[in-house]
């Protein structure tokens, strides 16, 4: 099992230990490490069979409640953030895919989650939980991403159901997902002086993939083989029923919803890195070069101290920013977005000096390395880009300044 002395930082508790250790463990016989390059499928079809599989194993053997926590008892959905944070970088240092299915089986029900009603959540998130049905957020459109205000996409109130007409694209677990939590607007936009469009008038629903009047328009490849899709709505009715809170209040869920888990994302981010970096010294160590070891380079070992130095401060900032999420009644938004950013860009820059130090190895096709450099790249775009996180973190920290000067 693999040495993390950060679990004894004091942002955890012994259940969060306790966790970390049994993940670690079902992780190890789960993806074996074996000799040689990855033999990860490509191809749409294997990609859309092995999401699945992964799912069921993940909710079989208890995970994704952690993602999608659902008691009778209580009305009240309760997430560890701190617990979504280490699932997510144990899965994405063994497998990127995983890694992925657990994220989306918890955004995707994470409105439901929030505020859906009794029987909604009755509905969805045991099954959700149990990896017996796949979650989607759709969000996002062809001209409406990091700007939401500018969806498009029309929910129209006829008697006891809503008629969805539009688009929505980028939807992860696009093609196999059982149900969408669908955002889509219920009254006009509004601009304000500037020209720039109001995030009011958006609304929520849960929309069943086997809908009439919803269909799937086109699947789209990525770098990172990911189950992706444009959706259709074409007259497709929803029971009113399956909104999600107020009407005119979707805006506010979906960030709500993604408040949860971006700080999980910089969690898979410190996954890939770490597994990078564990890479690269194992194959320094091993790599002869002029008559001694690749790890006997001065260049080399200061790139590893690089390396580690910038998972280390990327890893505090996103610990940081889940404590606080799992204790302050208050988002702490600044600290989500700069733990997002920074364990994305570091990630990055770690993963692409791996690849460095394997030299022909590292672009070679089925490589470890090769196969992280693909998975970290859409991480710094996923639930806000880079430059977005910058916009938030200015906008707090401004915010926060003004104030102290009234």
């Amino acid at each position: 099992m693999r040495t993390r002395e950060f679990l004894e930082w004091p942002f955890f508790t012994p259940a969060h230990r306790d966790l970390a250790e049994r993940l670690e463990a079902w992780a190890e016989r789960r993806f074996p490490r074996r000799p040689g390059a990855l033999h990860q499928p490509r191809d749409e079809a294997s990609v859309d069979a092995r999401c699945r599989t992964l799912v069921r194993e993940l909710g079989a053997a208890g995970w994704t409640r952690y993602s999608a926590p659902f008691s009778p008892e209580s009305p009240v959905a309760e997430f560890d953030v701190r617990a979504l944070a280490l699932i997510r970088e144990t899965l994405a240092w063994h497998d990127g895919l995983a890694d992925f299915a657990f994220a989306m089986q918890g955004l995707g029900s994470g409105p439901i989650s929030l505020e859906g009603s009794h029987a909604t959540k009755h509905r969805y998130l045991p099954r959700v939980a149990a990896g017996e049905s796949i979650a989607a957020f759709a969000l996002s459109e062809p001209e409406a991403g990091s700007d939401v205000a500018a969806i498009r996409c029309r929910a129209t109130r006829d008697g006891d159901e809503y008629v969805l007409d539009g688009t929505k694209t980028w939807i992860s677990n696009g093609g196999i997902a059982d149900f969408y939590c669908v955002f889509a607007r219920t009254s006009p936009p509004r601009t304000r002086a500037d020209g720039s469009t109001l995030a009011r008038g958006i609304s929520a629903f849960v929309v069943d993939a086997d809908s009439p009047g919803l269909r799937i328009a086109k699947r789209i490849e990525l770098i990172a083989p990911h189950p992706l899709a444009t959706l259709a709505f074409d007259g497709c009715r929803v029971p009113a029923a399956n909104r999600l809170g107020a009407e005119g209040e979707g805006f506010k869920l979906a960030m709500r919803s993604l408040d949860i888990f971006r700080t999980s994302v910089a969690g898979a981010a410190l996954g890939l890195g770490q597994r990078a970096l564990d890479e690269a010294m194992a194959h320094a160590i091993a790599r002869p070069i002029f008559g001694k070891a690749l790890a006997d380079l001065p260049l080399v070992q200061a790139g590893l101290a690089d390396m580690a130095t910038r998972l280390d401060a990327a890893r505090l900032q996103t610990y940081k920013a889940a404590w606080l999420r799992d204790h302050d009644d208050e988002v702490p938004t600044k600290d989500i977005a700069m733990a997002k950013m920074t364990a994305t860009e570091s990630a990055q820059r770690v993963i692409d000096q791996a690849v460095q130090m394997f030299g022909g190895r590292g672009v070679t096709r089925g490589e470890v390395v090769e196969h992280l450099y693909r998975d970290i790249r859409a991480l710094r775009i996923y639930e806000g880009a880079t430059e977005v996180q910058k916009l938030i973190i200015a906008r707090e920290l401004l915010s926060a300044a003004r104030g102290k000067k009234t």
